[in-house]
């Protein structure tokens, strides 16, 4: 929401902003997803709760919760472009063709996986990349080493506090 609220109050209102999320709640962690502070494993958390239950341990926010957060913005409503399902599946099929920054907040690591792999190319050189929990789950920290190691260049990512990261792409 703050992005859309600088954009408007710099006057640009032509920039198209992609929501990809479930909008019911997070997906099913792998054996990879566990807490980097205390060894809690995803799934043991989850289990300690229902979706729905008030809690939110779920990560809920339904679409019509989201639409009315965006339409609050008075950022023009028709440049959000919001990808309903599992990333690690809708980033197959619609996807921006760049990026000028990327944030990636998807807690585990198949999904963060998937995100780098697609979008981070996408990521015009000068753009900016937030990685949201690098510090908090083992698996997204896996996930974004294993993807820049391939690459043969990891970038200098500032922390931002325990958990996310932010740097900027190289040309």
């Amino acid at each position: 929401m703050a992005m859309a609220k600088e954009l408007n109050r710099l006057s640009v209102t032509d920039r198209q902003i992609w929501l990809y999320d479930t909008y019911a709640g997070m997906t099913a962690p792998t054996d990879f997803d566990v807490e980097a502070g205390t060894g809690v494993t995803a799934t043991e958390m989850l289990s300690t709760t229902e979706i729905g239950d008030g809690n939110n341990v779920w990560c809920v926010a339904g679409r019509a919760d989201v639409e009315a957060n965006v339409r609050s913005t008075d950022y023009p409503f028709s440049n959000f472009h919001f990808v309903e399902g599992d990333v690690a599946q809708t980033l197959q099929t619609s996807v921006p063709e760049e990026i000028a920054l990327l944030r990636l907040d998807t807690d585990w690591y198949e999904s963060t996986r998937v995100g780098l792999e697609v979008l981070y190319p996408r990521l015009v050189p000068g753009g900016v990349c937030i990685l949201d929990d690098y510090g908090h789950w083992q698996g997204a920290r896996t996930a974004v080493d294993e993807y820049f190691a391939a690459q043969g260049h990891r970038p200098y990512m500032h922390p931002i506090d325990y958990s996310g990261r932010v740097f900027i792409k190289n040309g």
